[in-house]
């Protein structure tokens, strides 16, 4: 059993992440799925997909959400899911990002949150070209 992980983003965004990752990683090493917020929300009905999910995902360890954007739709539904499950959330989803978490897949829900962090902001550089 490990931790599952939901990407919970903007349309095209999530998707267009777990496609790529998975032509890098070929076989995922965690349950994850993805939840892509249209860009008119109901965040009653998207909230009640999102605790969908997380049942599916969930085999007792947590689930990593993974957002796209803190303070936009889709992180304020993340803010409305069920308050009985082990979650963490971690804003600034990049590929650099998921593809960290798929690399450490057997890190404890804490631990992954934390290499999530790390690795969406090691994927940051400026270069002068």
């Amino acid at each position: 059993m490990s931790v599952g992980v939901l990407l919970v983003t903007h349309a095209g965004v999530g998707n267009a992440l777990l496609e790529t990752a998975r032509g890098v990683v070929n076989l995922m090493p965690l349950k994850i799925a993805v939840l892509e917020v249209p860009w008119k929300v109901d965040v009653a009905a998207m909230a009640y997909q999102a605790n969908h999910l997380l049942r599916e995902l969930d085999d007792g360890h947590g689930v990593l959400i993974l957002t796209d954007l803190y303070g936009a739709s889709p992180a304020n539904v993340t803010e409305h899911l069920e308050p009985c499950r082990k979650l963490r959330r971690v804003s600034g989803l990049n590929l650099s990002m998921l593809l960290r978490v798929l690399t450490y897949s057997d890190y404890k829900l804490d631990a992954l949150a934390e290499l999530a962090f790390e690795g969406g902001r090691a994927g940051i550089i400026s270069d002068h070209a």
